[in-house]
């Protein structure tokens, strides 16, 4: 089980006690009475630019408090970057996000986003006061990989769990085309993260996922408005655009992530069994607090109460 643990990115963040601190206690909760360990990629962006306000010192103190709870108990803290936290500036109480051009590393040159990677690693590595070695690209934009390598090489980010193997999205912001990934639980890679290479450096544990109909988002969106408390995410920020792709979901069959997010967890029984058949050693959910629902945290503690004994809830850190 794994969280981005992050704001929102459109035109309103929502604020780190709706979108972080509480959600995650509930998961933290989660994980202490069932005795599981979690995964959490830390958008270290966010922290840097706060760290800049002193009116956000307190608020950046709990987010940090919170992130050293996660690592005494026992879970996992790795590497996410969201780098249009670069341009990004707190005015009259909130975020001015400019995600435009600023969205992936590839929309940087490669010294700066060399430098970012540096930056971002290093601060997260000094605060939990331990090595970090796997990465998650904001949006899920790792390609081209090529853009990264060196870096990846030269500060031991050896291992990815960005890719979401049958996935495409283009947007003026997204880049992403996982559509020739291979279809495994976990495989080598070198240049490219769709392609696998079994002497590569790189190790690419993918987000697992599945092929979603039509009619599960127009549930989706339909229970929303129907049952408001149950489905309505703790998190109160909007998301970034992805252009038309609501309208293309709702239109036709589409591969996406298993996630523990709100009505997507609805789906994490099928996943769990889908990945038995095609024999896989391991998989990986992804999730967000700020994307927790009454539902989705009633779904997440049945899930695993259902399967802890015949499956590990384990880490990164520890398996690696």
């Amino acid at each position: 089980m794994t969280y981005d643990y992050e704001l929102f990115f459109g035109e309103n963040t929502g604020t780190v006690s709706k979108c972080m601190l509480e959600p995650t206690k509930e998961l933290l909760d989660i994980a202490r009475s069932k005795d599981v360990y979690f995964t959490f990629f830390i958008d270290v962006g966010y922290l840097i630019q706060a760290d800049k306000y002193p009116e956000l010192t307190a608020e950046v103190n709990q987010v940090k408090a919170q992130i050293h709870e996660m690592v005494s108990e026992g879970h996992d803290v790795q590497l996410h970057i969201h780098p249009h936290w670069e341009y990004s500036v707190f005015k009259n109480g909130s975020w001015e996000v400019n995600a435009s051009g600023n969205y992936k590393l590839s929309d940087f040159s490669k010294e700066k986003s060399d430098t970012i990677v540096r930056t971002y690693k290093n601060y997260l590595e000094a605060l939990i006061e331990r090595p970090i070695r796997v990465f998650r690209a904001g949006g899920w934009c790792v390609q081209p990989f090529g853009h990264l390598k060196s870096v990846f090489l030269e500060t031991g980010l050896l291992v990815d769990s960005s890719v979401i193997a049958g996935n495409f999205l283009m947007t003026e912001n997204y880049a992403l085309d996982f559509r020739s990934a291979p279809q495994k639980s976990k495989y080598n890679f070198e240049d490219a993260v769709c392609i696998e290479d079994a002497k590569g450096s790189f190790t690419e544990y993918p987000i697992a996922s599945l092929r979603y109909s039509p009619l599960f988002f127009w549930r989706l969106y339909i229970l929303g408005r129907l049952f408001p408390k149950r489905h309505k995410m703790i998190g109160d920020g909007r998301f970034i655009s992805q252009g038309s792709r609501k309208k293309h979901l709702l239109r036709t069959f589409t591969t996406g992530h298993v996630s523990s997010d709100g009505y997507y967890s609805s789906k994490l029984d099928a996943a769990i069994e889908k990945s038995i058949n095609m024999k896989h050693e391991e998989m990986v959910v992804i999730g967000h607090p700020k994307g927790n629902t009454l539902y989705s945290i009633n779904r997440l503690e049945e899930f695993i109460e259902k399967h802890r004994n015949d499956h590990s809830f384990t880490t990164f850190f520890r398996e690696l």
